[in-house]
């Protein structure tokens, strides 16, 4: 089952500094239809203004996963971690027993970064954070783990869950695949330009929400960006 979640039905609020999309409740936004799919409870399509930023806040077991599509994100927590992620490219954090960490745009331009929440795995565990670079060249024509929980992905950023994200650049015709094993699901989103999955159109920023497919076929209709998250 694919189903397809447009871009305009999602929850919407702008705060004039972040304007937010969200595909699951959150906030204010309240869809008892939408709350989380399997261990996927957040995916947040944000805007934050030139110089401005979430303030520190906490959180606690939870995975936390930002992939920044345009601009720059710059992250503080309490846990003297300080870093600078930009685009392409992807941060993690797990809140684990707890954690309060700040994310500022402090760039001239507007940052657009998706914001992804996992259950973890484990809870309780020592809150930890790390960005990881990922080369566009790295991502063409194929789905690269950016962030997962899998040993064997040693290249993408780790997180406690059952879970890993994938991203790819596709020029436009061009294809991929990716296997779905038994009992696991996927979220897609393309971050830019259209592709068809399994035959069926999804527009940017769409949300699409895909279970008991065994095989997904990925065609870009234009120059697209697409983030996979696999999960049970």
């Amino acid at each position: 089952m694919i189903d397809i979640r447009p871009f305009s039905t999602l929850g919407h609020a702008n705060h004039g500094w972040l304007d937010a999309r969200h595909h699951f409740s959150f906030a204010d936004y309240w869809n008892p239809a939408r709350q989380n799919f399997g261990a996927l409870r957040v995916w947040n399509d944000d805007r934050i203004a030139p110089q401005s930023g979430f303030p520190p806040h906490p959180h606690r077991d939870m995975e936390i996963i930002t992939y920044v599509r345009k601009g720059a994100v710059t992250h503080k927590d309490n846990q003297g971690n300080l870093g600078r992620t930009e685009a392409g490219d992807v941060q993690v954090m797990s809140a684990g027993t707890g954690i309060v960490h700040a994310e500022y745009n402090v760039e001239t331009e507007a940052t657009e970064i998706f914001q992804i929440w996992v259950e973890p795995a484990r809870q309780g565990l020592p809150p930890r954070w790390e960005n990881r670079k990922f080369p566009s060249a790295s991502r063409e024509g194929t789905l690269q783990p950016l962030a997962s929980g899998k040993p064997e992905h040693v290249l993408a950023a780790p997180i406690v869950a059952d879970a890993t994200l994938y991203g790819a650049t596709l020029s436009i015709g061009q294809e991929t695949t990716h296997a779905l094993l038994p009992g696991r699901h996927a979220y897609l989103v393309s971050a830019r330009g259209r592709v068809q999955v399994n035959g069926q159109l999804v527009q940017p920023r769409d949300g699409v929400a895909i279970s008991a497919e065994t095989l997904l076929h990925l065609v870009a209709l234009d120059e697209a960006e697409i983030l996979l998250l696999d999960l049970p």
